[in-house]
């Protein structure tokens, strides 16, 4: 039987870049990507099923009532989640996966899966998460407004993750990830059949 895999969570604010240390992430090592869910619109060069699965309202709530979601929150006024299927399915065969989701969905998961591994990426300073969210061009003043408030509010639980890693340049904050992931797989609590396998 396949060794039960690892899931990791990354969190940060809008602008953080957390979206961007993960695909780097990604590429440098063997993780599954977990697509959430959503009910904004989808961004210019956003792919439905690929960023995110882009669904409406009633079917959002839809799966919410029928426990598909393994963590929902509300966001700006709108939905997101991550299904719980592909999550389940990824563990139990034995492959590492990374959720990149908001602060209070990512309790929602700890608090259902304790093993999970929590780590909340922070841009150097406000002013700089300030110039990347208003560099997007994606926005108006009010939602990057709304952004910035929900920011100062949320930042203030990352002490409840593991883990922060201060996103001042890509690279070097992905490596730090990297290191994190590594480190949580080498745990005594998560190889505790080394010891038979190395009797026999």
């Amino acid at each position: 039987m396949n060794k039960k895999g690892l899931l990791f969570i990354i969190s940060g604010p809008a602008g953080s870049g957390k979206g961007t240390i993960v695909s780097r992430v990604r590429e440098l090592a063997q993780f599954d990507f977990s697509v959430s869910a959503t009910t904004r619109a989808p961004r210019p060069n956003e792919e439905n099923g690929v960023h995110y699965y882009f669904i409406d309202k009633a079917e959002f709530e839809h799966k919410i009532e029928t426990g598909e979601m393994l963590e929902y929150a509300q966001y700006v006024g709108n939905y997101y989640g991550t299904p719980k299927k592909p999550v389940e399915d990824a563990l139990a065969e034995g492959r590492n996966i990374i959720l990149d989701i908001e602060v209070k969905g990512a309790l929602q998961v700890k608090e259902k899966m304790p093993d999970a591994v929590m780590i909340y990426i922070l841009p150097p300073d406000y002013e700089t998460l300030l110039a990347r969210i208003r560099g997007r061009g994606t926005e108006t003043e009010e939602v990057i407004q709304n952004r910035m408030n929900e920011a100062r509010t949320e930042i203030q639980t990352f002490p409840k993750y593991d883990y922060v890693v201060i996103n001042d340049k890509v690279e070097e904050a992905a490596a730090d990830v990297l290191s994190i992931l590594h480190t949580e797989r080498m745990r005594t609590s998560r190889n505790t059949d080394i010891k038979e396998k190395f009797f026999k």
